[in-house]
Parts: structure tokens; sequence; C-alpha cells
């Protein structure tokens, strides 16, 4: 008895991570998450590691996150992994505000943000792992 298992949502060279409820903007994340597209698991994390941003030590945990389901959940070879995607969204807003002159009010938004990072396994160039 029971439930039938969830089929997964990624190929079988594929794992994910994702990261909700940052305190920064999708802008800012974005930049972040473009700095590390494409590139080797390793690379990216030490791309990270001496990033100035303040969020990279954020995205840095859950690309450590995404290394470990690769090589825990799937079985995956961490030297062969490559970051294939990584996308930034919007959650929730916080609204604040702030009286301004005249008896207007200024508006200040404090937005949150989500980041997925997708990894791929990649055969080496030499045909075979070793």
């Amino acid at each position: 008895m029971g439930k039938e298992k969830n089929p997964r949502r990624v190929a079988d060279n594929e794992a994910l991570a994702k990261l909700r409820m940052l305190r920064t903007s999708p802008q800012k994340l974005d930049l972040v998450a473009g700095l590390i597209r494409g590139k080797k698991a390793g690379r990216a994390l030490a791309d990270l590691t001496f990033s100035k941003r303040r969020i990279a030590g954020d995205v840095k945990k859950c690309l450590q996150s995404a290394i470990a389901n690769a090589e825990n959940n799937h079985g995956l070879d961490v030297d062969d992994l490559v970051v294939a995607e990584a996308w930034v969204g919007k959650n929730l807003v916080l609204k604040r505000g702030r009286p301004r002159a005249r008896g207007r009010y200024g508006k200040i938004m404090k937005p949150f943000s989500e980041i997925t990072i997708k990894l791929r396994q990649v055969e080496r160039a030499g045909g075979e792992s070793a």
C-alpha cells in the first residue's frame, strides 16, 4: 500500500536545489547567478567564495546543496558537474514607508527573491570517466 513515488522533475543526469526568501532584489541576485552559469561546479564555488557581493554566500550555500543532492540522492560524479541553469524569481515584498514633506508618504519596498540551481553531469573530454 502507500503512495506512488513522485516522478523526477529533472533528467537522470541532473540535480536541483532551490533557495527561497533571500533578502535581496531579484536584479542583484541575477548578477550573482550570471557569475556561475555554465561553469564547472568547483570553479563556480571558488568564484562565489571570493565574490565581494553580500548575497554570494547564500548562493554558494545553495550550490553546495545542489552538489550534495547530486552526489547523495542521484549518484552523480561531483567532478563532472556543470551549472547548467541558474534562474532567479521574485518572492514576497515587504511594504514599508516613511513620512515625507507636505503630508506625503514615501514608499519603501523591501523585496525578497529566490534562486534555483540545476547541475548537469557532463562526460569528460577523454571519453570515459576515471
